[in-house]
């Protein structure tokens, strides 16, 4: 392989053809990137300096021999996207020149340039084309070069693109633009036949196109107004090795530059706002020395994070915490843990103290989903967790940090846990085989996959109960079923369900394949019965409830040791005000607080209440709605913007530009029970938009 950095035009200069492999995708680029891309080059044409714009690799094959008088093909293995946009926007200056004879270069033709960047001049056949795309996207191309016209099968995106920068170009922008475009710099990397693999090369860097745009800015951003010698340095140093690591899960480098942001702001930016975040992250808050530091950065941790969620890692303890974490989905985790990451490269922490610290992430969330707690808490929680560790008491810290999580961040804990285990619907629980393969494999050497195995009701689905099991069940066996069905206790693992199915009990314990056959320990807690009960699906509940205290454990410290890591009380002055100081709180309306503010309170754990001097406020982390009591109202404003409340009973009035007692932009009146049920659905919707940003 060659790289070297070198003008686009240059590359297209010449006796050659670029051709995309068919296995390729087609030509995808949108306006929006057009316009970016149409806006840069301007930019650079019209500056009288040496600065230049790159714009990325063009990755192809060398040709082999071939004779003299043969066009050679290069094979594009990445940049097609590249290539095909500037030839568009060529064309579309060749076109304009030829449109308005008035209109001139400096020192070339219309012709001239068609010749040198888009046809092999002389050429009849298809070595004509200087790029040759594939599909309907070769015909329509082709045709718009020749000027014949493209029928309906032809590729609209092309066409488009084509149309926007035939558009765009004015008798006014047309020396700044050209100027511009022969101001494009690349990589040019060319691969030798024999030696690198051609679609292992495509699938490591060919991009989706959509979510790469902003890791693309990202790249333009960092590496543009650098030397071409410190272009050429850097992307083949850092970022082109980065791309490389994502493979062909590619499109995720945007969501790493963004847990990456999350890592250094302990703020988390929306997908679609990436660059301008980063942007101002290299621009004010970052420690940088330099622009290698800066893009160094970035490849190292981009690195961990394609260990961590890519599976990559060659630790074989450390990527089976990896690929939990993915079972359950904790990537809102992945901007603390890619901190962590860091401190144990470097050697601040140990392996052992790494997976005990991975093992508590998985511990936090898997219990607080047994427990139905709202997950939309945990972004903002792992966000600014990092902050909080000590580098001398690392692993204590964390520890301590976790525990003293309070509210809906809280960490549930032995109790809270086994409790809500017994009792959940674990069959329809969304990680109900990582809960039976976890319960199974505890301190297990042979590991069971339970995706090898079905699930087995123990007591049966079976709409309508068996006789035989309305009998083990005793008189209450309908309530007894819509009870236990689907729990904990009357699940367990087997490869033998469509031989056990709806049999009896009795039955399912000793035919062939059976409980008593079983050799897994989920079934240990079965074949120790003799009948199959109420009292014995406890039971069995209780034998894996404590078991699973044991797998996702957490830790205990003492209180002194607590207080060493809890934040200080801030103080406030105590509430003078009570419910009897609101002067049209009385009779119904009083009636109608009381019934409102109790389905407040019983909302989420984390609310409380407060009485103001004038109003009412209810509180998770801070105000959500208030309740301001009148006349003949109680009048609720809701901390949001009136456009994120969705509101089809039209109860809700704009009061953004109005002065009013209370917090928020959205305000609604109730004077009875009438819309009660309207009026706490809005409530929900405000209190979820407050943990969702927290």
């Amino acid at each position: 392989m060659e790289a070297t950095q070198a003008q686009l035009i240059s590359l297209l200069d010449g006796k050659k053809q670029f051709t995309i492999p068919i296995y390729q995708r087609t030509y995808s680029w949108h306006q929006k990137q057009c316009y970016q891309l149409f806006e840069d080059i301007i930019k650079v044409g019209s500056d009288t300096s040496e600065l230049t714009h790159f714009i990325g690799s063009i990755v192809y094959f060398k040709p082999g021999t071939s004779p003299v008088t043969s066009v050679p093909e290069l094979l594009v293995i990445d940049g097609q996207q590249r290539l095909t946009t500037v030839t568009l926007l060529l064309l579309a200056l060749t076109h304009f020149l030829k449109d308005n004879d008035e209109v001139s270069l400096e020192d070339e033709t219309w012709e001239e340039v068609q010749e040198t960047y888009i046809v092999n001049k002389h050429r009849k056949d298809d070595s004509k084309y200087k790029l040759l795309l594939t599909k309907k996207d070769k015909d329509t191309l082709k045709n718009l070069i020749d000027e014949v016209k493209n029928d309906d099968t032809a590729s609209q995106r092309v066409l488009d693109n084509y149309a926007f920068f035939k558009q765009q170009i004015t008798p006014s922008n047309v020396q700044q633009l050209y100027h511009g475009i022969k101001k494009l710099q690349i990589v040019d990397v060319i691969l030798e036949r024999g030696k690198d693999d051609p679609q292992l090369i495509f699938e490591s860097l060919n991009s989706t196109g959509v979510d790469l745009t902003q890791a693309d800015l990202i790249r333009n951003y960092i590496l543009m107004g650098q030397t071409i010698e410190k272009q050429n340095d850097l992307y083949l140093k850092y970022w082109y090795p980065m791309e490389k690591n994502f493979g062909e899960k590619i499109h995720l480098l945007a969501w790493f530059i963004r847990d990456y942001l999350t890592m250094q702001d302990n703020a988390i930016p929306k997908i679609d706002e990436v660059y301008e975040k980063y942007k101002k992250f290299i621009n004010s808050k970052n420690s940088f020395a330099s622009i290698d530091d800066t893009i160094k950065s970035l490849n190292r941790y981009g690195d961990f994070y394609v260990r961590m969620a890519l599976h990559t890692e060659k630790d074989a303890q450390l990527l089976s915490k990896f690929k939990e974490i993915s079972k359950l989905r904790i990537d809102t985790s992945y901007p603390l843990l890619l901190a962590i990451y860091g401190d144990f490269e470097d050697e601040v922490i140990t392996k052992d103290e790494f997976v005990n610290i991975l093992d508590l992430v998985i511990s936090y969330v898997f219990r607080r989903a047994i427990c139905g707690i709202p997950t939309n808490s945990l972004n903002k929680t792992f966000a600014t967790f990092y902050k909080r560790l000590k580098r001398e008491t690392y692993v204590e810290s964390f520890q301590a940090n976790l525990i003293l999580l309070d509210s809906y961040r809280r960490l549930p804990n032995d109790i809270e846990f086994e409790k809500a285990l017994k009792v959940k619907d674990v069959y329809n629980f969304r990680t109900r085989n990582y809960l039976l393969e976890s319960l199974e494999n505890h301190k297990r050497k042979e590991l069971v996959n339970a995706e090898n195995y079905t699930i087995e009701h123990i007591l049966p689905q079976n709409e309508n109960v068996p006789l035989a099991w309305q009998q083990e069940l005793g008189e209450n066996f309908k309530g007894v079923k819509a009870k236990y069905l689907h729990t904990l206790g009357n699940l367990t693992l087997t490869r033998y369900n469509s031989e056990l199915s709806d049999k009896s009990f009795s039955i399912k314990m000793d035919l062939e394949g059976g409980f008593k056959m079983s050799p897994l320990f989920l079934n240990d807690s079965v074949r120790n019965k003799t009948v199959w009960n109420e009292t014995s699906i406890e039971a069995r509940a209780k034998v894996l409830a404590e078991r699973a205290v044991k797998v996702w454990k957490i830790p205990v410290l003492s209180q002194d040791t607590l207080d060493i890591y809890r934040e200080p009380e801030t103080v406030n002055e105590e509430s003078i005000y009570t419910i009897d100081d609101y002067e049209y709180l009385n009779g119904d309306m009083l009636t109608l607080y009381k019934i409102l503010e109790k389905r407040i309170l019983n909302l989420d754990s984390s609310v409380r209440v407060e009485f103001k001097k004038l109003y009412i406020a209810f509180k998770a982390s801070t105000n959500f709605v208030d309740i301001v009591p009148q006349k003949r109202r109680l009048r609720l404003s809701l901390n949001a913007d009136f456009d994120e409340i969705k509101d089809p009973d039209n109860l809700c009035k704009d009061v953004s530009r109005l002065g009013r007692w209370g917090n928020g932009d959205v305000e609604l009146g109730i004077d009875n029970q009438t819309n009660l049920d309207a009026a706490m659905s809005l409530i929900q919707q405000a209190l979820d938009l407050q943990l969702e940003s927290e």
